[in-house]
């Protein structure tokens, strides 16, 4: 079994785990603005719990995106200050997959719709479907990305579920006949995903590990929030009636 060391800093929790054989040492709390500088002690404390050194280390799994772009610029400048100094490679890991992987572990969804609060009325989302390789990517969204979209315009097939942090910001905006899962991204869940995706060979070196954002900018004119709360009226299940 691989060596890893995986965290996650996309959303307001941070989650950080190190495999050593059957051995997994964990630590989650409160991320947010503390993630940066809390982030590389944790690392160095559980690597240390679990008798390892970083150049040790098979691969690094971090969280890549969609999420806070303060969070995702932590992850990634962490997870490129790690590889330039040990060679070790990098996992970058979508954080929607995490979250699907999550509802999968903890709640046997094998169809998922997950789904992060984007802010600015949003969510980021793509679907996964664990019967049908949903382990290597998403099945929604151009090119196989997630998407950016309004809670409304989230669809979720039947017989799917809907996993993710964003009830509590949009309650019965989102799907309300699917059954729903609270679930975050976690460094376990990376570290399950993980040998499927060095399988794959998905690991980079340091100079190539880039967050993905989805969207390209953190703040709105007053016109684009306008238009973004125009188009969820018009995709509402009220407004397709009329």
């Amino acid at each position: 079994m691989p060596k890893l060391l995986a965290f996650d800093t996309s959303t307001e929790h941070l989650s950080v785990a190190v495999r050593h054989g059957e051995r997994l040492f964990t630590h989650s709390g409160a991320g947010g603005a503390q993630a940066s500088s809390t982030l590389i002690p944790l690392i160095l404390q559980l690597l240390a719990e679990a008798g390892l050194e970083l150049a040790a280390l098979d691969a690094i799994a971090f969280g890549r995106g969609p999420g806070s772009f303060t969070g995702l610029r932590t992850a990634c400048s962490v997870a490129q200050g790690l590889a330039f100094g040990s060679g070790v490679p990098l996992l970058p890991v979508d954080t929607l997959l995490a979250v699907a992987e999550e509802a999968r572990h903890t709640f046997g969804a094998r169809q998922v719709v997950a789904a992060l609060d984007a802010r600015m009325d949003q969510l980021y989302a793509a679907r996964y479907d664990f019967d049908g390789g949903g382990a290597l990517g998403a099945l929604q969204g151009d090119g196989g990305e997630p998407l950016l979209l309004a809670p409304e315009a989230l669809d979720v097939p039947a017989g799917w579920c809907l996993a993710g942090n964003a009830f509590a910001a949009y309650g019965p905006r989102l799907a309300p006949a699917a059954a729903r899962h609270e679930v975050l991204p976690t460094a376990t869940a990376m570290l399950r995903l993980a040998p499927a995706l060095l399988a794959a060979g998905r690991t980079v070196d340091a100079a190539h590990a880039w967050p993905l954002y989805v969207r390209d900018k953190v703040a709105q004119t007053t016109d684009e929030r306008a238009a973004i709360k125009a188009a969820a009226v018009a995709v509402s299940p009220v407004a397709s009636k009329s």
